[in-house]
């Protein structure tokens, strides 16, 4: 345990702490179950280096509950930011509502707010509705640069770390399987 970075296999399960996060369990658990709920034109190799890397940014899956602050779920959403905006925009409203019905939730913030909080698949359906949301195609899964300006664009964080976001990038990467990563 002495190495506290991503171990060199293809899944980067990462300790954080005494923690280890395998980012497998996520996308079997998580990520792929979210996916099938959702328009089959929304699971690409982008969509989920995005949906990897954020959370790993936000909440390192560890926190589904924001550390002094309201956010709820792997992905950190807000009631009355994301989690609105999705359930509001015209991109991304009908698919919210299929996957809340789906998933035993009525289709309106406060109800899906904290339900954020214990239901991956719901919290990360609502993260790739908001990626949906952006006027602009998803970057490439190896362009580190363009999903941080997309992270920045949709997620609009308070306080970002851009500094940690190039190797957490990077894990999600090797997680998806993508073998090629630009780093800009």
């Amino acid at each position: 345990m002495g190495d506290r970075g991503a171990r060199k296999d293809p899944w980067c399960a990462t300790w954080w702490g005494e923690v280890i996060v395998d980012l497998k369990t996520i996308i079997l658990t998580a990520i792929n179950p979210a996916l099938v709920w959702l328009p089959a034109k929304m699971d690409s190799p982008e969509a989920r280096v995005m949906l990897l890397a954020i959370g790993l940014q936000e909440s390192r899956f560890l926190h589904r509950r924001q550390i002094g602050g309201p956010a709820r779920g792997f992905w950190q959403f807000e009631q009355g930011g994301g989690v609105r905006g999705v359930l509001a925009h015209p991109a991304s409203r009908d698919a919210a509502r299929l996957v809340c019905a789906a998933r035993g939730v009525a289709p309106a913030a406060e109800a899906v707010y904290p339900v954020l909080e214990t239901d991956d698949v719901l919290a990360c359906a609502f993260a790739r509705l908001l990626l949906w949301t952006d006027a602009k195609p998803l970057p490439s899964a190896g362009d580190s640069s363009g999903a941080w300006s997309l992270y920045l664009r949709t997620w609009r964080p308070g306080k970002p770390h851009p500094q940690t976001w190039p190797a957490l990038h990077v894990q999600a990467v090797a997680a998806t399987g993508e073998r090629y990563v630009r780093m800009a």
